[in-house]
């Protein structure tokens, strides 16, 4: 049940927002990345910096729940990660990734996979940086139609920045917290030609927190390069290496269905074999041509290798009582390649007093994985875990990782063939109808056991949208889309004699919207929603076998932008009720999904050169897995910040986390696996541009 703190939180958001929920922003200068400038009324995002619909749409033309975080944003509230981000975004929770990799809910999915960068899919389990973001989005809902298998919560786009051939700069930041963390990046745009330029980003982080023994660094370069190689057409090179190294910290455990207090800085694990490490380099080529004013055309062909280890030592127990504590582990390895290859074509036409835009497209993947899983054995028990006198630290029993438990490959292709048509009729209702082929098919060799399995799915993923709009700026929608998630998984590593006779899981999504451009700096949106996943999974022997079915409703509301000339507020709530129908788990609640979330961002001009930041982050108490036998406690988070410019236009900005140092759990993976929340800190960072 909400908690009373909850229910008021909500209401007083509720009494200053209106009934509507979800709002976002998008840069100003959106349309001037097209090969020609349109002017639009309305809050626009191209093809390169939205993929909702992958054409040129008004966002309050899109019958679909979405937040758009812009660099500007990120910046100013000190966001360092995806969680970050993530915890401002009404319908979205964070898990711990078992500490080497990000892992979201989204509408009570959860996933390790359904992100992607400029449109095209991020799928390996790694952290990923933000230091050439120029800006997020997240959408919420199945969104198979655009993305693709999964994405049955949602998804996470992030949106690179590109060169500019128009203006030549040189950014820097620096940044420290009082943990010790060091930061620094540049970003650097020179002009080669009138019609071409070079774009370098490049960042490194020396890591630390507020738990012992945590430490690790990480860096990342990205050098780009934009042409006009005609007025029609347009040529995009782009390469990314990211080195991630750091250690593995998996929280605390849990005691009497709570997590265990008095352990909030304790390192459950071993300093020196708990530890992750990842290279990834991408490789984009993208080109764009305006065939005539009504007619463009993209494609997009990436190649991305990605090498990620990841070794550790975690809790499986603890009695405080008995002064015990038990402890597990292993040692993963994974190699990934993929190979993504992306076309469209959009053409605007009218036609029997209507207006369409069609949307067409096609999609090739093949990604090769190589996976491969050592036990940890304990010398004293010859087992992989052990239990022995609890201390602060620790005192580890001696062990090794040496049993190869699981060693696999796969080769996954997918080919996607899609259409989309976005109709006015008239000046007052829009139509919106798509439909997504996915062939998907796995071929997997279990190494250890000898066997090779395969698997090959055919499915069509459907959206419908109809919307209303009275006024331009006032729009209500309904919406219906589909998605579907192979028996294979996230990753590829659960086909197996048994999984690969079953059919994917389904994700149904249906939703009801409402979006308001109060003023062109001031936005309000509302969904009420119910999302159905299926893992009814059909079998040679019976039809429709019956395991479970999530049952998901909520509602999420946000309002963004200006609401006085010095008052920038970001206000969001969420209620989602999901649930377990079927199986062993029924009538249980989902796992990590708080029903009630809110966050709040108040950033106020003092004077003009000094900016005043003040935010709030709720979350509901939440059940850390389907078995419901560990809670999660609610919090309250206090943030703040003061930016300063200086008359040079450099930028100094303190950001405050957790002001009031409360004592919090943000996050979970497993009932022995939860983190802790930081107390109070600081971070200094220093902007400048010239």
């Amino acid at each position: 049940m909400p908690s009373s703190r909850a229910l008021a939180l909500g209401a007083l958001l509720l009494a200053s927002t209106s009934p509507v929920a979800l709002a976002q922003t998008a840069e100003t200068d959106a349309t001037e990345r097209r090969l020609e400038t349109i002017d639009v009324d309305g809050l626009y995002l191209t093809n390169e910096k939205f993929s909702g619909t992958k054409t040129l749409t008004p966002i309050i033309d899109v019958p679909q729940s979405l937040s758009v975080l812009t660099a500007d944003r990120i910046a100013g509230q000190g966001f360092a990660n995806i969680g970050d981000v993530l915890r401002y975004t009404p319908g979205a929770s964070v898990g711990q990734g078992e500490g080497h990799r990000d892992q979201i809910t989204l509408r009570g999915q959860n996933t390790t996979a359904d992100f992607f960068i400029d449109g095209l899919r991020d799928d390996v389990q790694y952290f990923r940086p933000l230091y050439n973001i120029e800006q997020i989005e997240i959408l919420r809902g199945a969104n198979a139609m655009i993305f693709g298998r999964g994405g049955g919560g949602g998804v996470v786009n992030r949106v690179t920045k590109r060169p500019d051939a128009d203006q030549s700069f040189t950014a820097g930041t620096l940044s420290a917290n009082t943990f010790g963390a060091v930061s620094g990046s540049v970003d650097i745009n020179a002009p080669v030609s009138e019609t071409s330029a070079f774009r370098i980003n490049a960042f490194a982080e020396q890591l630390d927190n507020h738990r012992d023994f945590f430490d690790g660094t990480r860096f990342a370069v990205n050098p780009t390069f934009q042409a006009l190689l005609s007025p029609q057409t347009r040529l995009l090179l782009s390469y990314e290496y990211v080195n991630d190294d750091r250690v593995v910290d998996r929280g605390v455990p849990s005691e009497n269905g709570r997590p265990v207090e008095g352990f909030e800085s304790t390192f459950f694990g071993s300093p020196d074999e708990n530890l992750t490490t990842l290279e990834a380099n991408i490789l984009r080529v993208r080109i764009d041509h305006s065939f005539s004013d009504s007619l463009s055309a993209n494609a997009t062909l990436q190649y991305a290798d990605y090498d990620k280890l990841y070794q550790n030592l975690y809790a499986a127990g603890i009695d405080t009582s008995a002064q015990t504590v038990t402890l597990d582990g292993y040692k993963d390895t994974t190699d990934r390649q993929n190979l993504i290859f992306q076309a469209n074509l959009v053409s605007q036409l009218s036609f029997a007093s209507t207006d369409h835009t069609l949307l067409f497209g096609m999609e090739y993947a093949d990604q090769d994985s190589s996976n491969a899983r050592l036990d940890n054995v304990f010398d004293s028990t010859q087992d992989d875990q052990a239990t022995f006198a609890l201390s602060d630290p620790l005192n580890i029993p001696s062990f090794a990782f040496s049993d190869l438990v699981r060693s696999r490959n796969s080769d996954v292709q997918v080919l996607s063939i899609y259409a989309q048509d976005q109709i006015d009729i008239g000046d007052h209702i829009k139509l919106i109808g798509g439909l997504r082929f996915d062939q998907f098919e796995i071929e997997a060799d279990d190494r250890l056991a000898g066997a090779q399995f395969s698997r090959t799915d055919e499915e069509v993923s459907p959206r419908l949208g109809l919307i209303y709009k009275p006024v331009d700026q006032l729009s209500a929608y309904i919406s219906y889309s589909k998605s579907f998630l192979p028996s294979s998984g996230d990753q590829f590593l659960t086909l197996s004699a048994s999984s690969e006779e079953l059919s994917p899981e389904e994700f149904e999504n249906v939703e009801l919207g409402l979006k308001w451009d109060i003023r062109p700096d001031l936005h309000l949106t509302t969904a009420l929603f119910q999302l159905d996943r299926d893992t009814s999974l059909a079998t040679p022997d019976a039809e429709n076998r019956f395991l479970a079915v999530t049952e998901t409703t909520g509602f999420e509301v946000q309002l963004s932008g200006y609401l006085t000339e010095r008052w920038m507020l970001d206000a969001g709530y969420s209620w989602t009720d999901s649930t377990i129908t079927g199986g062993s788990n029924d009538g249980r609640d989902t796992g990590q999904v708080p029903a009630n979330m809110i966050s709040l961002w108040n950033r106020f001009s003092a004077t003009d050169q000094l900016e005043l930041g003040l935010g709030l982050t709720y979350q509901d108490e939440f059940f850390v897995n389907s078995a419901n036998a560990v809670t999660i406690p609610d919090y309250t988070r206090i943030d703040a910040a003061a930016i300063y410019t200086l008359d040079n236009g450099t930028i100094l900005q303190l950001n405050i986390e957790n002001l009031l140092d409360e004592t919090y759990f943000p996050d979970a993976h497993s009932n022995t696996n939860i983190s802790t929340g930081a107390p109070l800190n600081a971070r200094f960072t220093i902007r400048t541009r010239f």
